[in-house]
């Protein structure tokens, strides 16, 4: 690459760029750890786009109608956090990049969502920015067909390269795009040819044009380092009506002795190495040092959008007042005001009418009375609506042919389903709920714990959650995923018991704000344990007394889900026996650890046998049966310690001893 060339064809271009490789290079050495190659490769195409097509406000970096920025490829995020700075962000500030990578700093080794604005989502995990970019498109598409062109309209552009092209996920997330004609998604692909290990070629050889073309792509290849020609390649692109991919071709450390090697992917932090890339650039300020008129410059590009976004806020103020309130709501993520009365009378139709139904269908009776209430939802499932029941007669399918539809067909794609819904919580004005099997989350797993740390409140519909679905067998029957959820910070599992916990989980997961919720739902039909109404949300402290003890309470059985009405089948026969039994049941252990000791204390106090019985590991039980302090001796487990087996679910359920017999047998010994 003739960096002279560079230089002179496009000097003030050049001088512009270069700002944002310098401030990677010092950033990344004074850290002395990052990863510069990407950003020096890609700095003309981002400068390009920020310069000549992003629709932003840097002063009102949170504008509903900016244009989505995704930088998938996340280990280049000097590349995101220089373009802050320059073009005037409050938040990514000069001190913050000499923070990089340090404790406490914004500028995170990957961007995280959550420590400033203008960073849209968390990337790091390759692939996934590029199918949460997808999320975004699907939400921009959706909320234009409900508010109009007026309110909504912009673009998503992501950069992603060869490693998140390689990505699974990136095949799931290109198709399901291709598919839906999503033509406001524009990717930028870093073609460097360049991974960790060296050459692309020692493990790809895929005409990654050839492969998006295939599925519905329009596509382009352009010179990732000629601006004029990036500037052509993205007018076409925004006019294309389908998804546009443009293979940037880039030199990765551009400049530097590093350039077109493994060693440009990493952190080049060797002194001499930094000075002489510079020298190469003209770049001849001091370290972190970007003079005035190219910050000027980029700090202009920032202001730039100030006038749409004033326009755009008189379109907005002019919206009939029920129209923009319903907007400011659904932007805000706050739940409609009759979302609570809407929960109760279900319940309370519940209690009286003792519904015996699986969880997977009570689940389905929630949203049938949500759904209208709420046009924020988009619902879909990975090809199992009929088994997920997460369909509901009003929504209509989301297609190319109707943007208003809430529903979306994801196909066998679990793992593109989880990110594009982190996708649309993130755009904001979406409240997207996703279903498959429980036992499929392993593929979907990646994104679901990405939900979790960028605080988004997803709703995972994870449907046939034990042995209990029966003849599909091991293969189908999760044993360990109860606890994998449990086990990820600030995630909800929900294991309901009958219609009325169903209806209590389903309203904490569509009023959370920072936190996903994963429901597990049972696909067999279970008998109705919450007979009396209670207004209040007992899910909401996690656990509760189900059944008190009658006479002295000698033991206390926990149960979730499809075990409860097992565990009041148990207490049955203790309290005939003259021992007397209480059942709590614990249909959210993230929520009851939330509550104070003392109502802890008041639900599992001490001195009584404990048994819990789920039809999963024992892994997470232990604090709950052996006390906070590890104190109590007498406590046991009935459920799984191996994988299922392929037999009617009443026939599994007797083998492996989860029943109402083997619970109260199991307390009987404890005594």
């Amino acid at each position: 690459m003739d960096i002279d060339a560079l230089r002179t064809a496009h000097p003030d271009h050049w001088r512009r760029a270069c700002a944002i490789r310098a401030l990677t290079l010092d950033a990344v050495a004074t850290a002395n750890s990052g990863h510069s190659g990407m950003p020096m490769g890609m700095a003309d195409v981002a400068t390009v786009l920020f310069s000549r097509h992003l629709k932003f406000d840097a002063a009102h970096p949170d504008w509903a109608d900016r244009d989505r920025f995704i930088l998938s490829a996340g280990h280049g995020s000097m590349l995101l956090y220089a373009l802050l700075y320059l073009t005037g962000s409050p938040e990514i500030t000069l001190e913050e990049i000499r923070n990089f990578r340090q404790w406490g700093a914004r500028t995170a080794g990957h961007p995280e969502n959550f420590l400033a604005q203008g960073i849209e989502t968390t990337t790091g995990p390759l692939g996934q920015g590029l199918a949460n970019s997808v999320g975004f498109a699907i939400a921009e598409e959706a909320l234009r067909a409900r508010f109009g062109k007026k309110i909504v309209d912009h673009h998503t552009y992501c950069i992603a390269g060869d490693g998140c092209l390689m990505e699974g996920v990136s095949q799931e997330a290109l198709t399901l795009a291709g598919r839906q004609e999503l033509s406001r998604l524009i990717v930028f692909f870093d073609d460097n040819e360049i991974t960790i290990d060296g050459k692309v070629s020692l493990a790809d050889r895929t005409d990654q044009l050839a492969r998006f073309a295939a599925s519905g792509w329009h596509v382009q290849e352009v010179d990732g380092h000629d601006p004029e020609a990036i500037d052509r390649a993205i007018e076409t692109a925004k006019a294309a009506p389908h998804p546009s991919l443009i293979a940037c071709k880039t030199h990765i450390a551009l400049g530097s002795s590093a350039q077109d090697t493994a060693k440009g992917h990493g952190a080049l932090t060797d002194p001499q190495l930094v000075a002489d890339t510079k020298a190469a650039y003209g770049w001849t300020e001091d370290a972190f040092e970007v003079p005035a008129e190219i910050k000027g410059w980029w700090e202009e590009v920032g202001r730039r959008g100030a006038a749409h976004r004033t326009a755009w806020q008189e379109r907005l103020d002019a919206l009939g007042a029920g129209k923009r309130a319903e907007f400011d709501r659904m932007q805000a993520g706050d739940a409609p005001k009759r979302l609570a009365a809407t929960i109760r009378a279900l319940k309370k139709q519940a209690a009286e009418a003792h519904h015996k139904v699986a969880t997977r269908k009570a689940s389905e009776m929630v949203l049938e009375v949500v759904n209208p209430i709420m046009p924020e939802t988009i619902g879909g499932s990975a090809d199992l609506t009929g088994s997920n029941n997460t369909m509901t007669h009003d929504l209509g399918v989301f297609d190319t042919d109707n943007r208003k539809g809430r529903y979306l067909h994801y196909g066998i794609r679990e793992h593109a389903m989880a990110a594009a819904m982190n996708g649309m919580a993130l755009h904001g004005g979406i409240r997207p709920y996703g279903g498959t099997f429980m036992v499929f989350t392993d593929y979907a797993r990646p994104a679901i714990r990405l939900s979790a740390l960028m605080r988004q409140p997803v709703v995972y519909v994870m449907t046939h959650d034990s042995i209990g679905l029966g003849e599909d067998g091991p293969t189908h029957q999760p044993v360990e995923h109860l606890a994998i959820h449990r086990a990820t910070p600030n995630t909800r599992l929900f294991r309901p018991a009958d219609v009325v916990e169903t209806a209590e989980a389903w309203e904490l997961a569509l009023t959370a704000t920072a936190t996903p919720s994963v429901l597990a739902l049972s696909r067999q039909g279970l008998p109705a344990v919450r007979l009396e109404h209670k207004t209040r949300n007992l899910s909401a402290q996690g656990a509760y007394v189900l059944a008190e003890a009658e006479g002295k309470r000698q033991a206390i059985l926990i149960a979730t889900g499809s075990e409860v009405h097992v565990a009041l089948a148990a207490r049955d026969m203790l309290q005939d026996e003259g021992i007397g039994t209480r059942v709590v049941s614990m249909p959210c252990m993230e929520l009851f650890a939330a509550q104070d000791e003392a109502y802890r204390k008041r639900v599992l106090p001490a001195g009584p046998v404990r048994v819990a019985v789920e039809a999963g590991v024992r892994q997470g039980w232990d604090r709950w049966l052996l006390g906070e302090r590890g104190r109590e001796k007498k406590a046991g487990f009935v459920g799984m310690d191996s994988f299922g087996a392929s037999a009617p679910a009443k026939v599994l359920f007797e083998e492996f001893g989860i029943t109402a017999e083997a619970v109260a047998e199991r307390a009987r010994a404890l005594l």
